[in-house]
């Protein structure tokens, strides 16, 4: 690749020189592929196997059997040998992501107080009391007052609703409307600054109000008035407070349906989520959120996130959004490349959910005196607990797709390799996403197009980046050593790998014995070596490259196989007795050779560019001289002489002064060091001669 530097940075350039090439790395290993559930499209990094779980999910049903994506059994046994960071992206079917709404709550309800249709009798709500002076009745909140005897029939008077403290009710008195009483029936509004008529009866004096204001009654209840003794009724007309939706997307997160016993949710499951609200409290306008796990119960119920007290305020620091998150990634793109939009205002800090809206916020819910404004005390979300549902989409084939060994170009474990493309080209932003291995098993080389062009597309990725190797398989289940030479011909890049044949091991989520390509285990091997290691060591032979949870290889290979395989660049499985099954091979695909033409040598580079880059990146826009290179070599030095008493460089140099740093190159804003090495080559033919000499033969010195 022509290597130019336009922008300011750091350009890290290889001088292959027994023939050597390319750029930096950092995280672990990236795996592309199809997962249960999570965000779709966007690269995710998990630090655990059971971080992968909670976020992708593990097995699920096509055709009425059990499956697991080949994306978890990589990362099950990745993470199981020594993985630290994986970084995933979850593909789909379908051409776009219109089609995977990510799954909403229902409703957040606030509660309005209403009052019944039936008539509060004033004859009891007033006579009871004195019959002159100021009379006054507390219902929920609402204080109904006026002044004098009872009216008779279709006698005008005046009874005033005051929602704050007692005082002189005035006419268009945000806390004390006057409402004239008629013989004509209307609503009522407390928060209404105009009059309201409401009716009395000829028979029976009544005050009948229809309808109060939904934004703001304290409480979630109401009075009504019935003879002598008063009844209590809860509820009121409910309304939307706030809407949740959760990260991962698809028909897998919708928890809504019928419920079993003890509050069970017949479509609740490990993973998808349910809501609760607990801890209302309207003196402070705050509340509890609870997220639970789809598949408990009231009784024992699984609590995964706990927020709170929160506020519906936006000027509070606990407001719901602030605390739990709002924002949306959107993948875009621009000239040809993509890249993700992040809306929202809030950092997501929740694994599971964010804040779709906030339908009824509270702004300044206490006021100066730390009291609360009542037309506010109706959006506090009422003490309920509830689903998810709403969600679509899902790359589960409504019939049994093809998994494991059956394969096919046109269902590769229910998806088409046209999935891939967007992520793959998402995954080739190096500033954004920071990985050494790259793998979608699944995709064939030899299955035509569009797998190979995927595959091509992964190859051109790795090759830009220059931080990373990727890991490609050539031949489907139960091809001919053939086919996997004449396949791999049409490659010749020392950033990407290869190996064969296909391997059978135990699905770490069903128990079951299933084929997988070798992609799916070779990021094991890398992580186990870098673990008992170094990368710059051969991720291979018995040492090294055994596959541990690999029960057999599709074909025990001859000394011959591995001969015809190595030749052709393809690394072979081997199956040794004793040892069982091991990775004994360790080429590149470049076909020139070249130190490069080993992987060991490959991913040495790719560590030695990945840190020295980073260092060179806080030197960017220092001076241009001899003490900034002073400081630049002081560095690097050290740090190549540690690799080389790890056995990872025979020896080295750098060159970074006046000699390759002119007033010429200085005058162009550039800095030139020039890094020569020679990297240890590791030992693959080991070749002893058995002598057998006669009775008193001298040995040779």
């Amino acid at each position: 690749m022509a290597e130019t530097i336009v922008s300011p940075g750091v350009l890290a350039i290889e001088n292959d020189q027994s023939f050597i090439t390319q750029q930096p790395i950092q995280a672990g290993a990236a795996i592309i592929g199809p997962t249960p559930k999570g965000k779709v499209g966007i690269p995710v990094l998990c630090t655990t196997y059971s971080d992968y779980l909670n976020k992708f999910g593990s097995t699920f049903l096509s055709g009425s059997q059990t499956y697991t994506y080949f994306t978890s059994i990589a990362a099950y046994n990745y993470f199981n040998s020594g993985g630290n960071t994986l970084l995933v992206t979850r593909v789909v079917s379908g051409s776009t992501t219109t089609d995977w709404t990510p799954a909403t709550a229902s409703i957040f309800s606030s509660t309005a107080l209403t009052f019944p249709s039936s008539s509060v009798d004033l004859n009891y709500l007033f006579n009871s009391l004195s019959s002159y002076g100021s009379q006054s009745l507390n219902i929920n909140g609402i204080n109904l007052y006026y002044t004098g005897s009872i009216p008779p029939p279709n006698t005008p008077t005046t009874i005033y609703i005051n929602t704050g403290s007692w005082g002189s009710a005035q006419v268009g008195d945000y806390v004390a409307n006057t409402i004239t009483v008629l013989n004509t029936s209307k609503s009522i509004s407390p928060y209404d600054t105009s009059l309201q008529y409401i009716s009395l009866s000829n028979s029976n004096p009544s005050l009948l109000l229809t309808s109060v204001n939904p934004n703001g009654i304290e409480g979630n209840s109401y009075y009504y008035i019935s003879g002598s003794t008063p009844t209590y009724f809860t509820g009121g007309t409910n309304d939307i407070s706030f809407t949740l939706e959760t990260l991962s997307e698809g028909i897998i997160m919708n928890s809504t349906g019928p419920t079993g016993s003890f509050g069970t949710l017949l479509s609740g499951s490990a993973d998808n989520f349910r809501y609760q609200i607990t801890s209302k409290n309207i003196t402070d306008g705050t509340f509890s959120l609870l997220i639970r796990q789809g598949n408990d119960s009231d009784i024992s119920p699984s609590v995964i996130e706990n927020w709170g007290p929160l506020s519906l305020d936006p000027f509070a620091a606990n407001y719901i959004e602030k605390v739990i998150g709002n924002q949306v990634e959107t993948i875009l793109s621009d000239n040809g490349e993509y890249y993700i939009q992040m809306s929202g205002s809030y950092l997501n800090n929740s694994r599971c959910i964010r804040i779709k809206s906030i339908a009824k916020p509270t702004p300044n819910y206490l006021d100066n005196n730390g009291v609360y404004q009542p037309q506010f005390t109706g959006s506090i979300p009422t003490v309920l607990d509830g689903t998810f549902g709403s969600a679509k989409g899902t790359n589960i084939p409504s019939s049994a797709g093809n998994y494991y060994e059956n394969i096919t170009s046109n269902n590769i474990q229910g998806l088409t390799a046209n999935a891939y493309t967007e992520s793959i080209s998402l995954l080739a932003n190096k500033d954004a996403y920071k990985y050494n291995v790259l793998v979608a098993p699944g995709l064939i080389s030899s299955h035509g197009v569009p797998s190979s062009t995927a595959i091509t597309q992964i190859q051109t990725t790795v090759q830009e980046r220059g931080d990373a190797i990727a890991i490609i398989d050539l031949v489907p289940y139960n091809a001919q050593i053939g086919t996997v030479t004449s396949t791999v011909s049409s490659y010749n890049t020392p950033y990407v790998a290869t190996y064969w044949p296909w391997l059978k091991t135990l699905d770490p989520n069903t128990a079951n014995q299933v084929w997988v390509p070798a992609s799916t285990m070779i990021p094991s091997v890398y992580a186990f070596n870098d673990r008992v290691a170094a990368p710059w060591f051969a991720p291979a032979g018995i040492n090294r490259g055994i596959l541990p949870t690999v029960i057999q290889a599709e074909r025990i290979l001859t000394q011959g196989n591995r001969d015809t395989l190595y030749q052709s660049n393809v690394n072979p499985i081997s199956t040794f007795p004793g040892a069982g099954i091991v990775v004994f091979g360790q080429k590149t695909l470049q076909k020139k050779k070249s130190a490069l033409d080993r992987v060991n040598v490959r991913r040495l580079l790719i560590e030695l560019k990945n840190y020295i880059s980073q260092v060179a990146d806080t030197f960017v826009f220092e001076q241009n001289d001899a003490n900034t290179r002073s400081e630049l070599l002081a560095i690097i030095n050290p740090y190549l002489s540690s690799i080389q008493q790890q056995q990872g460089l025979t020896s080295f140099k750098v060159i970074m002064d006046e000699s390759n740093n002119p007033p010429s190159v200085v005058d162009q804003n550039q800095l030139v060091g020039q890094i020569y090495l020679q990297p240890t080559r590791t030992t693959e033919f080991i070749l002893l001669d058995f002598n057998i000499l006669p009775t008193g033969a001298i040995f040779p010195a």
